[in-house]
């Protein structure tokens, strides 16, 4: 039954369209069944029996495509996007594509995003809240830059609640490649503890549970930290699931020799250190995480 304010409570079942249906997508559809209706936009007709089976109605589109989005004005009530940027460029054309199919109706009044941490760029090891301003330090990170503000541009245009989860590192014992077995397993060093970066953290479950928090309690054109309570340097971390997984602890070098063994991809995320200050997460969300920090997590 679609949302229908004219309806009592009780009858009430709100649709919400979740772009970019990946492990999180598919976490968050899962704990919306028989909740919310749930809508699922795929580029592959393939995919269209899985999302099926957690409840969710497969949509076909391309947010490379946009003459295939004009089916989604009008279907929902509120919308979770998780669909990257393209992989090049300064900006998001599939951020923008999307928002210009759903500027045809009026229908969505909620828009939940998830952008990332990396928006800040290197803030030096220091601790702050969402009022820091970004600083993105690649395209890649100024490419979530532009999709947040296209979509607050849109919320204050259109008079729709745009809620912004920055989003830190993402790992689950179930979730492909976000276990740091892998990398244990595979010897890949870690820098020196002078040298270190802290890192910041969020289980997919947890951060499932956030976006959910987010579509019935996020405020309107607001910035949310969608981290963990940890403050580890990205070493310890490592030090820590080795020691949990009973794994040799990975070999410490100096950034110099970071430099000269790893990928420039690996050597960016060595190259920025902050810590997360989660407070509206836990305040104006009232998300209670189920694991405040990777210990919890990588033990669960």
């Amino acid at each position: 039954m679609p949302f229908r304010p004219d309806l009592p409570t009780r009858f009430k079942r709100p649709t919400v369209l979740i772009v970019g249906c990946g492990d999180v997508g598919q976490r968050v559809a899962r704990l919306l069944q028989g909740r919310w209706r749930v809508l699922a936009l795929t580029s592959s007709p393939a995919r269209a029996p899985a999302l099926r089976a957690l409840g969710a109605l497969p949509l076909l589109g391309n947010l490379d495509d946009p003459a295939t989005l004009g089916r989604l004005a009008g279907l929902a009530d509120a919308v979770l996007h998780l669909a990257p940027p393209p992989g090049e460029g300064p900006s998001d054309p599939r951020t923008a594509a999307l928002l210009h199919a759903l500027a045809r109706s009026t229908r969505v009044r909620r828009i939940v995003y998830g952008s990332t941490s990396g928006v800040y760029g290197d803030a030096g090891g220091a601790r702050f809240d969402e009022t820091r301003a970004p600083l993105p330090a690649s395209d890649r990170a100024r490419r979530r830059v532009d999709a947040e503000a296209r979509l607050r541009w849109h919320g204050w245009r259109f008079g729709v609640a745009v809620t912004i989860l920055r989003i830190p590192g993402i790992y689950a014992a179930d979730r492909p490649g976000g276990h740091p077995r892998e990398r244990l397993a595979r010897g890949t060093p870690v820098l020196r503890a002078e040298d270190d970066v802290y890192t910041n953290h969020i289980h997919a479950d947890d951060l499932a549970r956030a976006c959910i928090a987010a579509l019935h309690r996020g405020l309107p054109q607001r910035v949310v930290h969608a981290s963990d309570d940890t403050e580890l340097k990205m070493g310890d971390y490592f030090d820590l699931a080795a020691d949990l997984c009973g794994l040799p602890r990975p070999p410490r070098i100096t950034r110099d020799e970071a430099r000269k063994q790893l990928p420039a991809m690996q050597m960016s995320f060595l190259s920025e250190s902050r810590r997360l200050d989660n407070r509206r997460l836990r305040e104006e969300l009232r998300l209670k995480l189920r694991y405040p920090t990777v210990r919890d997590g990588l033990l669960a």
